[in-house]
């Protein structure tokens, strides 16, 4: 695996031969003299970046001392006496670690990274504030009570944070301060609420309304509402059905028709602009943000204990966007898991008792409304129910880190929320995330205390609201659940949510949200196991109703289910193998079609060989194998000509949005219809012609540019890699082109540059003694320098887990498992 243990260094010492630049500004960084001033520079941040044996510490707000005991994997395991203290102590530490993470992510919540990057960030910074996410941050703090648990649980938290920060002197300051010439600024709870909504903007956002439009502008509104259904084909649902296999629907998709006149005008008047970059919003690809988590009932494991396992996807950065910690305090709480750098309390993890994970439940809660102003330009009003209504106004001011404007922005508001001009029409938009009153602080203080997996669902359900999350939990009684958690929306008439609505009347309005006892959850299931993958949470033969639209692809929870329904007694090594299992159930869908394709097609010579090669393969995204890369190629020339309709000629023309593999598995069932004929031929495509065809295509392809198979460059692990970023983009502190075993629609997904996967695996057994394995890629410092930036990444890569040491006392650490000691004592009077 490409790594180099000081490769920040190494680029940083080359600079120095550019020593005669030492008095000059190089772009947006400052003079190099001071950062090679080898007693404050940049070699001292290298320096102070590993733990000392023994440090003592004062830190302000302490009832009591607390002990810090770090293990022989960098994990810091907080013994404290009281629940605020064990709160202040956790920010102290992580801050310790991670704090140059801790501010860059809050800013970016906050829309404020200009004054930390400069003026390149300054798109991002309009785009977070433009979607309203600071302003519904500060509301929340200032409607904030200050003498509730969660008020004071974020203020001891931010106090922690704090005193690091001004205890360091600027030889000690992260080398990106340095790089970026920056001081750390002072942390509170208000950047709680940006990195709430910063998590809430990656796991709950969306644009469906737009690509409804787009659809319909191609092939007809009835096309494009069958096609981006609310109501997934293939169904393996989270809430169990009572199947055993996958239930598919039979669709009979109508034909390509003629576009939609209405849609075709409403993109003219809205520039053709794609919706989701004019509101910043981020993409949504393939697996992207997927995430997998099971359990395993007593009956059905080997040890007669429940078992869970989980595995988050999302964009892999280094640092990780997660740190590993153990919190314990004597008739409170005993917990360890993964927090977020900037949040308190353990986000997910295990006490004593219970276990719990989460995966992203991708429901529709961001609608978009299009408005009647008074003035195309600067208006101060919009049309409602008849009448003028006054819009809200913020003015939004970008600075730099010197406190030079940079930029001015008016924003303008409407009872359901923020509004902006996308050419010549403006639109607004409700969200979830931004009416939420912040109680997800608290939770995680909850769901550390509770003692069964019932109740820690309870007090999630009482007081989460979003981003909308799996919940799945294991307990030591033997009971495994999942709840659909969240705030979901009723729309007008039952209607769907993925439509441009009409913001000139109350009737659009939202009703009302879900009952708890209607989320999509299941406790203690006859089939003893639990899974989510991202899937459609229930069946629709069961709940009917609008919840979102176009569902992560089924492959994923298709996969896991077989192999649940398999596996009469499974073993904590079961769910730490299928964490990476490269079975691919998209791949067993098509390959079968492919190979009667080309055994049925013309005896052309690259047919006939693509046809052995995948009839050969045993569909696993093997590091070795020399088939995924020709079932991946064909996989793309299949949809390209399946879905001709929706490309344009118009080379500049924004793209209109492609039905996923799931639409194309179902059509596969209909060989005669008419979207398998190819627009611009003289003759009728079935679907074993177009099958054919871009196998032919895919295979001639790859010969041409990487040569026959025989010749060993068709591997796999040539193709797709993990991309793994530092924050700043800075090359020589990422990790890239690291071999992954997985593929698209895999349980270990990779797809597009490899930059999302598996940021935290977890496996947990409840038992008499909770027993735990995890790992995350990159490691506990956030120092690029530190032995324990990335000391993790190998078995990662790799699919293994460490074993977590959950002592319940400092002594019963073994001091052969203990890198270092930290006491934290109150500040002296």
């Amino acid at each position: 695996m490409p790594r180099s243990r000081l490769g920040s260094t190494g680029a940083l010492l080359l600079l120095g031969v550019t020593g005669y630049l030492g008095a000059r500004p190089v772009g947006p960084l400052p003079a190099l003299g001071p950062l090679l001033d080898p007693a404050n520079g940049l070699w001292a941040s290298v320096q102070s970046t590993e733990l000392a044996a023994e440090a003592n510490e004062a830190l302000p707000g302490l009832s009591g001392a607390v002990r810090v005991t770090y293990d022989d994997r960098g994990v810091p395991h907080i013994f404290a006496t009281s629940t605020l203290d064990a709160y202040r102590a956790l920010g102290y530490v992580v801050a310790r670690d991670r704090l140059f993470q801790i501010e860059m992510q809050t800013r970016a919540g906050g829309g404020t990274l200009t004054e930390l990057v400069g003026e390149r960030a300054l798109p991002l910074d309009r785009a977070t504030r433009a979607l309203g996410m600071p302003r519904a941050a500060e509301q929340r703090v200032a409607n904030a009570d200050t003498t509730t648990p969660a008020w004071r649980m974020a203020a001891a938290y931010a106090d922690g944070v704090n005193a690091f920060s001004r205890g360091l002197s600027y030889r000690d300051y992260p080398l990106e301060y340095k790089l970026l010439g920056r001081d750390p600024r002072p942390y509170g709870p208000v950047d709680m609420m940006h990195l709430l909504n910063r998590m809430g903007y990656t796991l709950a956002s969306s644009e469906d309304e737009l690509r409804q439009v787009r659809a319909a502008a191609r092939v007809g509104r009835e096309a494009a509402l069958a096609l981006f259904t609310p109501h997934s084909p293939i169904v393996e649902p989270i809430q169990p059905n009572g199947q055993r296999t996958p239930r598919r629907t039979t669709l009979a998709l109508p034909a390509p028709g003629a576009p939609d006149a209405e849609s075709v005008a409403l993109l003219e008047s809205l520039g053709n602009a794609d919706l989701r970059l004019a509101f910043g919003l981020p993409e949504r690809g393939p697996d992207a943000v997927g995430s997998n988590n099971w359990a395993v009932a007593p009956a059905r494991s080997a040890s007669g204990r429940a078992l869970l396992a989980g595995d988050p996807h999302l964009e892999l950065t280094l640092p990780s966007i997660w740190y590993e910690a153990h919190l314990v305090v004597p008739d409170s709480f005993d917990v360890y898991g993964v927090t977020i750098p900037g949040l308190p309390g353990i986000v997910i993890g295990f006490n004593r008792d219970v276990a719990w994970t989460f995966t992203n439940v991708g429901a529709d809660v961001m609608d978009f409304y299009l408005e009647e102003v008074d003035d195309e330009r600067s208006p101060t009003q919009y049309r409602l129910d008849g009448e003028w209504a006054e819009l809200g106004r913020r003015v939004e001011r970008y600075l730099d880190g010197d406190g030079r404007l940079l930029a001015e922005d008016t924003l303008r508001y409407t009872h359901r929320g923020p509004m902006r001009r996308v050419n010549d029409r403006w639109i607004s938009h409700r969200w979830t995330v931004l009416e939420g009153d912040g109680e997800e602080t608290e939770v995680f203080d909850r769901a550390a205390r509770a003692r069964t997996g019932r109740e820690l669902l309870d007090e999630m359900a009482s007081r989460y609201q979003a981003p909308a999350q799996n919940m799945l939990v294991a307990d030591r009684d033997g009971l495994i659940a999942i709840r659909s958690t969240g705030r979901y929306p009723i729309r007008p008439d039952s209607g769907r949510g993925d439509v441009l609505r009409d913001g000139t009347t109350r009737r659009s309005d939202w009703l009302g949200n879900w009952a708890i006892s209607e989320y999509p959850q299941a406790f203690a299931p006859a089939q003893g196991y639990l899974a989510s993958a991202n899937q459609q949470p229930m069946d629709p033969l069961v709940e009917p109703r609008y919840m979102g639209t176009d569902w992560e692809r089924p492959w994923r929870a298709i996969r896991i289910n077989e192999l649940l329904r398999e596996t009469d007694k499974a073993t904590p090594e079961d769910l730490r193998a299928w964490q990476t299992e490269p079975r691919s159930a998209r791949a067993d869908a098509f390959v079968p079609v492919f190979v009667t394709a080309a055994r049925n097609g013309p005896p052309k010579p690259s047919l006939v060989r693509a046809g052995q090669l995948l009839a050969d393969w045993d569909r696993r995204y093997t590091r070795d194998n020399e088939r995924a890369v020709l079932f991946e190629a064909a996989m793309t020339e299949l949809s390209r000509r399946l879905w001709d309709e929706f490309r344009s000629d118009d080379e500049n023309a924004t793209p209109a949005p492609m039905p996923s593999d799931m639409m194309t598995a179902v059509l596969l069932d209909a060989p005669s219809s008419a979207w398998w004929d190819q627009r611009g031929t003289s003759m009728i495509e079935t679907r074993d012609d177009i099958l054919a065809d871009a196998l032919e295509a895919a295979f001639d392809e790859l010969v041409e540019r990487l040569g026959p198979v025989e010749e060993g460059k068709w591997q796999w692990s040539a193709h797709r890699t993990a991309t793994i970023n530092h924050l700043l983009r800075i090359p020589s502190m990422s990790r890239t082109g690291i071999p992954m075993q997985g593929g698209s629609g895999t349980l270990n997904p990779s797809t597009g540059p490899g930059t999302h996967g598996a940021s935290w695996r977890m496996v947990v057994e409840l038992g008499d003694e909770v027993r735990a394995q995890a790992t995350y890629p990159g490691g506990q410092s956030g120092h690029p320098a530190s032995v324990r930036y990335d000391d993790r990444l190998a078995a990662w890569s790799e699919g293994r887990l460490d074993t977590l040491r959950v002592p319940r006392t400092p002594n019963e650490l073994p001091a052969a498992q203990r890198r270092a000691e930290l006491t934290l004592a109150p500040e002296a009077p």
